[in-house]
């Protein structure tokens, strides 16, 4: 799968933009999906206890009503603005409802950007008095270009599979390249499908799949105010409702996970000065738990990711982060590392084999897999994760300048 220059129509979905202003760069930073009923909507939200007005907003709205639309803006992430930002919060989703004949609680607002400055709410009125008039079925492009801030690609994805004989189709939208880690990182991601899934399921497999996608990234270990990933149903697919008993639902639930991981590691790819793509494997822990903990220890690692970054094959790095992880008794003669398929580490100490010419040719690649096995049991788990880089400094530097 990869992005693609067209996306599909998902029935009962249509999406319009407009630039604003919130931004400063001129483009489009307003962003409205609207929802035909009946339709089910799950989301999984940041966890970071400053969350912004938004998230406290949606998550409220979402607990009470069935949405019949999405407020997103880029550009302002209305965080860190006390009662204030969510009187702006409520009054934008307010003015939306009025020009979609609903009402404020069927809205769910969402905003990323510079934390700590008021919504522009001029701004805000006159891009909601206009933005409803281009609502379309196929404006998924433009809609991913609204969301973006430090991005520089949009991130999307448009499958079609077939359930009990039906033809469905999933689209997939996301932006976030910095302050990105585990707790749903500093993301947005809308995803849209025609399937006829039940609610409580509907949940359930978002966030299994956020689990295993966007809470599998990291570029700098910082997680955000603002995150959500959100999935709706429409049910206008002539399939059988999706619930777990239901035949064919694992085909739903693999294609899912399928999109969720293709946005989630176009964001890793699109990492503020990223130029590596990095993939961590941790085997044989004695939990999941466990076998992530050891994965973010060195994928966070600034000493990792700066010999990343420099191609440099320093592989007592990743295996002083592995050393400090949080494991109780690790035996360390059961440790054995891998950059790719070269065999770096065994049963604690450098392989008899290794040299540094094999480890400095994949340190050079753009894509690379750091393999870490425990011996400790039978749980593994895989994250992705980017190198640091002089630009990555620079970015966060000049953010709001």
């Amino acid at each position: 799968m990869s992005n693609v220059e067209k996306m599909l129509p998902v029935a009962g979905i249509r999406l319009a933009t407009i630039a604003a202003g919130i931004k400063n760069n001129g483009l489009a930073d307003l962003l409205v999906i609207s929802i035909d009923e009946p339709a089910n909507c799950a989301a999984t939200f940041t966890q970071n206890a400053f969350c912004a007005a938004p998230v406290i907003l949606a998550k409220n709205n979402l607990s009470q009503n069935s949405p019949r639309a999405l407020l997103i803006n880029s550009g302002n992430a209305n965080a860190g603005t006390g009662d204030t930002g969510m009187q702006n919060a409520q009054q934008s989703c307010s003015w939306l409802a009025q020009k979609l004949s609903c009402t404020a609680g069927q809205i769910l607002p969402f905003s990323t950007g510079v934390i700590g400055q008021q919504l522009p709410m001029d701004k805000m009125q006159a891009g909601i008095s206009q933005i409803t008039q281009a609502l379309a079925e196929d404006n998924w492009l433009p809609a991913a270009e609204a969301i973006m801030t430090t991005d520089t690609v949009t991130k999307t994805i448009s499958r079609r599979i077939v359930i009990q004989g039906e033809t469905v189709t999933i689209n997939g939208i996301a932006k976030g390249s910095g302050m990105i880690c585990p707790n749903m990182a500093t993301m947005l991601s809308f995803i849209a499908t025609d399937a006829n899934v039940e609610s409580s399921f509907l949940q359930q497999c978002l966030s299994e799949a956020v689990a295993d996608s966007f809470n599998a990234i990291t570029v700098d270990g910082d997680t955000s105010t603002n995150d959500a990933c959100v999935l709706i149903a429409t049910a206008k697919a002539a399939n059988q409702q999706l619930m777990a008993t239901v035949e064919d639902a694992s085909v739903f639930v693999q294609a899912l996970h399928e999109v969720c991981q293709h946005l989630a590691q176009a964001i890793v790819r699109d990492a503020e000065g990223a130029t590596k793509f990095v993939t961590v494997t941790v085997k044989q822990a004695l939990s999941k738990n466990e076998a992530r903990n050891v994965a973010y220890t060195v994928a966070h690692s600034p000493l990792v990711k700066t010999a990343l970054f420099a191609s440099d094959a320093n592989w007592g790095r990743i295996l002083a982060a592995v050393g400090r992880a949080d494991i109780k008794q690790l035996d360390i003669s059961g440790v054995n590392l891998y950059l790719d398929d070269v065999c770096i580490v065994s049963k604690g100490g450098v392989d008899s084999a290794y040299t540094e010419e094999q480890g400095q040719a994949v340190m050079s690649k753009k894509e690379i897999s750091i393999t870490i096995e425990l011996s400790r049991g039978n749980e593994n788990v895989s994250i992705w994760t980017s190198d640091l880089s002089h630009d990555y400094v620079r970015i966060n530097a000049e953010y709001r300048t």
